[in-house]
């Protein structure tokens, strides 16, 4: 999966700026830094691949009952 990036020094910068202290602000993000490594995040790329993916299936799913349908007809 691709990486996401994150800017902690930014991060922190904006937390102290609102006036949170800097070691509270550090560990904010290093908690933030973690949990959006460990988050499954999908990207644009991954819906796209799932979407052509879905789109392979449902046309080969449509053949098929096309084929099903076509010799239902031929037998009655």
């Amino acid at each position: 999966m691709p990486t996401i990036s994150f800017d902690t020094r930014k991060f922190i910068r904006r937390l102290r700026d609102a006036g949170i202290s800097a070691e509270l602000a550090e560990a904010i993000a290093e908690a933030f830094r973690e949990a959006h490594i460990e988050a499954e995040i999908a990207t644009k790329t991954d819906l796209r691949e799932l979407e052509y993916r879905l789109i392979i299936k449902l046309g080969t799913m449509i053949v098929v009952a096309i084929g099903v349908v076509a010799t239902l007809v031929k037998l009655l």
